[in-house]
C-alpha cells in the first residue's frame, strides 16, 4: 500500500532554480514535501547537464553528481545496491532525471529513480517547454470540467483492456474519436506522471491503480 502511494506521487517537470526556491516542509523531524505555491513536490522531472560526479570506493556505496541546468544545480545522490544503476552516467552528459527531494543538513537534493541521456539541446526544448506552459491561461471551470471527463473516459478505456495486456495509444484515439489526439497524449502523460498507469513498452499503456 505504501509502494502504491508513493508511485502515486506526481513527478513535476521543473527547473532546478524553482526547486531552490521552494520551503522545504518538515514533519516529526523528516523531510515530507517541497511547497512551491500551490504545489506540494515529492517528486521531480529535471533535465541538466551532469558537472561534477564523485563515487565513493569505501565499503559503503555512495554517489554524487552535480546536475546543472543553466537556471541553478542539485545534488543527485545514490546509495547502496542502487549506485550500480547509475555507473555508466558520466561528467559531461546531458540526462533527464526523475527522482525524489530529499532535505539534510540543509540541502535540498535528489534521489534518482531514473537517469537517462539525452541529445543536449533536449537541455533548450524542455526550458522552451516549461516557458509555454506557465504562459498559458488558467483553465476555466467548463475546462476543467471537461478534462475530466476526458480523463475518466481514458480511464474506463485503459481498464477495460486489462485482460489482454493493456491497450495501444492509437486505439484510445480511434475509440474516442470526438476528442482530439493532442488533448488524449496529453492527459495520458498526465496519468502516467501520477503513476496512475504504466507503460510495458512504448505506446502501449496499462492500469496500475
Amino acid at each position: 500500500m505504501a509502494d502504491q502511494q508513493f508511485k502515486r506521487n506526481i513527478a513535476y517537470k521543473m527547473r532546478v532554480g524553482e526547486l531552490l526556491m521552494g520551503t522545504p516542509i518538515i514533519s516529526e523531524e523528516r523531510f515530507s514535501f517541497l511547497e512551491l505555491g500551490d504545489k506540494k513536490i515529492v517528486r521531480v522531472n529535471i533535465v541538466g547537464n551532469i558537472v561534477d560526479k564523485y563515487e565513493s570506493n569505501q565499503e559503503s556505496k555512495f554517489m554524487s553528481m552535480t546536475l546543472d541546468d543553466g537556471s541553478g544545480q542539485i545534488k543527485l545522490k545514490t546509495f547502496g545496491d542502487d549506485t550500480d544503476k547509475f555507473k555508466n552516467v558520466s561528467q559531461g552528459q546531458t540526462i533527464v532525471v526523475i527522482g525524489v527531494l530529499r532535505h539534510w543538513n540543509n540541502e535540498l537534493y535528489a534521489q534518482p529513480e531514473i537517469i537517462k541521456e539525452h541529445n543536449p539541446k533536449y537541455l533548450l526544448i524542455r526550458k522552451l517547454e516549461l516557458e509555454k506552459n506557465r504562459s498559458q491561461a488558467t483553465p476555466t471551470p467548463e475546462k476543467k470540467a471537461e478534462i475530466i471527463a476526458i480523463k475518466d473516459r481514458l480511464l474506463n478505456e485503459i481498464k477495460k483492456s486489462e485482460d489482454q495486456g493493456g491497450i495501444e495509444r492509437d486505439t484510445i484515439i480511434m475509440n474516442l474519436r470526438d476528442t482530439s489526439p493532442q488533448m488524449i497524449n496529453q492527459e495520458i502523460q498526465k496519468l502516467l506522471e501520477e503513476g496512475i498507469i504504466f507503460e510495458p513498452r512504448p505506446g502501449k499503456v496499462r492500469y496500475l491503480g
